[in-house]
C-alpha cells in the first residue's frame, strides 16, 4: 500500500507502523509535517519523534489489544521542544502493525502564518536591499579617504586607516551579499548531470574554504539528468559546502551523497508540485545544529555563526524552491544532512554542453 499513488495522494499525514512501533514509511505530507525525510524516520521509534497527552505508546497497545481503531480527539501533538500542535490522531490495526493518520486542526492557520512569514522575509529583503545600494556609495568614500590619510601617517598609525579599510570593505561584501539574495534572476533551467555540477563546487571548495577538511563522494552513477540552471545549483552546493566547512575542524569529513527516490513528492500549499525523485545529500561530521535554530534555519538573516549574514542558508532554500525542489535538514551532534530533492528532466530537454555522460 505504501507504495502506491493512493498512499502518496492522502491529504493528510500518515504512517505505518510495525509491531514494536518503529516507523516503516511514511507517505509525502507526513515528510513534510514532521519535516524530516522518509529515509531518515524509517526504523525510528515513533515515540521518540512524537508524543501525545497519555502517551503514544499507551495507544498503539490499546489498538493492537483490542483489535479495532482508535481516534484520539483534541490531543495535543509534541514534537520536541516545539509548541504542542491540537490534532485528531486516527490509529488503526495494520496486519501486525499499526497506520497512522495525523489530522491537525490548525493547519490553514500555520500555512497563513507561514506566507505572513514569508511576507515579512520578502519585505525585510527588499528594505535591506535599498539599504544595501545606498549605503555602497558613501562607504566607497570612506575607503577612498582612509587611504589618502594612510599616505602621510606614521607607520604607527598606521593600523587604523588599515582598520578602516578592512572593516569598510567587509561591510561592502555583506551588502552584495544582500544584493545578491534579491536580485537573483529567474533560473535558465535545462537537463544537467548532477554529478557534474558537484564535482565543480567540490573542486572550488577543496582548494579555498574547504582546503581543511576532507570531502568524499558517494554517487549513484545511473542517476538520470535534473532539469535545472546550473550555476545557480552550483551555488546552492557550494553554500552548503561552505556552511558545513565553516563548523568542522581540520581532519573532519564532508560527504556528498547522491541516489534516487521514485515516490518521493513535494506538494505546495498552492496545489502545486511534482516527482522530485533525485536525491542529494550535503553530509558533515561536525557538532549539529542547535535544535533552538531548526524552525528557522532557512529564514533571511537568522544564523549560528558569530558574524554571519543568515543569508546563505535562506539564498539555498530560495534557488531549490524555484527550481520546484524541496530541501530538508536532519541534524544531531556528530552528524547533519542537509538533503536536495530535485525533478528530473524529461529525454527531449536540452542537455547542458557542458556536461557528460549520465
Amino acid at each position: 500500500m505504501t507504495q502506491s499513488p493512493v498512499w502518496q495522494a492522502l491529504p493528510l499525514p500518515a504512517l505505518t507502523l510495525d509491531s514494536e512501533d518503529r516507523i516503516e514509511a511514511v507517505n509525502g505530507p507526513a515528510e513534510g509535517f514532521l519535516n524530516r525525510s522518509s529515509k531518515t524516520l524509517t526504523g525510528q521509534a515513533l515515540p521518540g519523534i512524537l508524543d501525545v497527552d497519555g502517551g503514544l505508546a499507551n495507544a498503539t497497545a490499546r489498538v493492537r489489544r483490542n483489535g479495532a481503531p482508535l481516534t484520539l480527539h483534541d490531543s495535543a501533538l509534541r514534537m520536541g521542544p516545539a509548541p504542542a500542535i491540537p490534532c485528531d490522531l486516527h490509529l488503526a490495526p495494520l496486519g501486525e502493525g499499526i497506520l497512522v493518520l495525523i489530522s491537525p486542526q490548525q493547519i490553514a492557520g500555520r500555512m497563513d502564518r507561514a506566507r505572513s512569514s514569508r511576507t515579512a522575509a520578502r519585505s525585510a529583503i527588499g528594505m535591506a536591499e535599498m539599504l544595501a545600494h545606498e549605503i555602497k556609495n558613501p562607504l566607497a568614500g570612506i575607503t577612498g579617504a582612509a587611504q589618502l590619510l594612510s599616505m602621510n601617517l606614521a607607520p604607527e598609525d598606521l593600523e587604523l586607516t588599515d582598520l578602516i579599510v578592512a572593516e569598510t570593505r567587509r561591510i561592502v561584501k555583506l551588502l552584495e551579499q544582500v544584493e545578491q539574495f534579491g536580485n537573483l534572476r529567474p533560473p535558465q533551467r535545462r537537463a544537467v548531470n548532477i554529478h557534474d555540477v558537484l564535482d565543480r563546487a567540490r573542486k572550488s571548495a577543496m582548494v579555498g574554504f574547504a582546503a581543511h577538511v576532507t570531502i568524499d563522494e558517494a554517487y549513484d552513477p545511473s542517476l538520470p539528468h535534473t532539469l535545472a540552471d546550473p550555476d545557480q545549483l552550483q551555488q546552492v552546493f557550494l553554500n552548503l559546502l561552505k556552511n558545513a566547512a565553516q563548523v568542522l575542524e581540520p581532519g573532519k569529513t564532508i560527504t556528498l551523497r547522491t541516489f534516487y527516490e521514485l515516490s518521493l513528492r513535494v506538494r505546495r500549499p498552492d496545489g502545486s508540485g511534482g516527482a522530485v525523485p533525485l536525491q542529494v545529500e550535503v553530509i558533515d561530521d561536525g557538532p549539529g545544529i542547535p535544535p533552538e535554530m531548526a524552525g528557522s534555519l532557512f529564514e533571511p538573516f537568522v544564523s549560528g555563526r558569530e558574524n554571519g549574514t543568515g543569508l546563505g542558508l535562506a539564498l539555498v532554500a530560495k534557488i531549490v524552491h524555484e527550481h520546484d525542489g524541496w530541501i530538508t535538514v536532519d541534524s544531531a551532534p556528530g552528524r547533519t544532512a542537509f538533503r536536495i530533492s530535485l525533478p528530473m528532466a524529461t529525454n527531449d530537454m536540452k542537455t547542458d554542453p557542458q556536461d557528460v555522460g549520465g
